[in-house]
């Protein structure tokens, strides 16, 4: 899943020529990300250099503090994508682990400077680096002075409700909260995996549903049901998605369950997209099937009336 390298083999790389360089986790690469990365992206062209990402997997929030379940609120791939069509010409993802937490800034800049050839160092306020976040702004210039690289320094981004970051979005699609999420995405949320096979239930009450095996460790919205967009391939289409564990049905796996609106094709293996648009309610146990299929046709109905028409 990371495809993550190390420290030492970005310097054991012939140079492509200098560069800017940005560091950071970049989950999600939210509107913060993106005005960050704009702008190491247009100082790149105007100078005929390379824009490169260094990255980590896994999250040193899962590294350091221990923390398990969903964290990431894109999967490394995805993430790559997204810095890529922000303008970025390469994206190296190191691999956080114990080695690599305890290096000093000082040997981090040394090994960027080298293997990157490295002009331009472009980080936030808060940004720090190396071993006990010892390499803060104040120090990352210094070693700028020692090295030969400049530091810029990014204002942090905000919006109507504070500081725009990553645990504040994740905050929001824990709550079921697409607003928030989207205000600090700049876009609506989405997950993807292949469709799987489940229970059939759906198909049985005549309204078939994509069981979506999405990465174990991606924060996916609150449970309830969301109108929502899909994408197989390049064509879309609207679907009522469910987020839950069925309660209806004693469930205990929490799934991932689109109903694709005129939709009838097999398509268990294939890959599927799932933008989440509207929260249209919570996830709740019926009195009978026949009140959970009557709600089931309000979802897709209001969904048909909230995601406009299909490709």
């Amino acid at each position: 899943m990371s495809g993550a390298t190390s420290l030492a083999d970005l310097t054991s790389r012939p140079s492509r020529g200098p560069s800017l360089v940005t560091i950071g986790v970049f989950d999600g690469v939210h509107l913060g990300h993106q005005r960050l990365l704009e702008g190491l992206v247009r100082r790149a062209r105007q100078n005929g250099l390379r824009a490169v990402v260094v990255t980590f997997y896994p999250h040193p929030d899962l590294v350091l503090q221990g923390l398990h379940g969903r964290y990431y609120l894109t999967c490394p791939g995805a993430k790559e994508t997204l810095l890529r069509e922000q303008g970025i010409d390469e994206v190296y993802t190191l691999a956080f682990d114990d080695a690599l937490r305890r290096i000093s800034a000082e040997t981090f800049c040394r090994k960027l400077r080298q293997g990157l050839d490295m002009r331009e160092l472009s980080v936030g306020q808060d940004f720090a680096l190396g071993h006990r976040r010892e390499g803060n702004v104040s120090r990352l210039r210094e070693l700028g002075r020692q090295r030969g690289f400049d530091v810029q320094v990014n204002d942090l981004v905000r919006d109507g409700e504070g500081v725009i970051s990553s645990t504040a979005i994740r905050k929001a699609l824990e709550a079921g909260d697409l607003t928030g999420a989207r205000r600090g995405l700049g876009r609506s949320h989405a997950v993807a995996g292949e469709v799987v096979r489940g229970a059939g239930r759906g198909r049985q009450m005549g309204f078939p549903t994509a069981n979506i095996a999405v990465w174990e460790r991606q924060v996916i919205p609150a449970n309830g049901v969301y109108a929502s967009q899909v994408w197989l391939g390049e064509k879309r289409f609207r679907a009522a998605t469910n987020v839950g564990r069925r309660p209806h049905f004693d469930g205990e796996a929490l799934t991932v369950e689109p109903h694709i609106l005129d939709f009838d094709s097999d398509i268990y293996g294939q890959w599927l997209r799932v933008s989440f648009e509207v929260r249209l309610r919570d996830e709740r146990k019926f009195n009978s099937l026949d009140a959970l299929v009557t709600q089931i046709a309000a979802d897709a109905e209001a969904t048909r009336k909230l995601t406009g028409k299909q490709d």
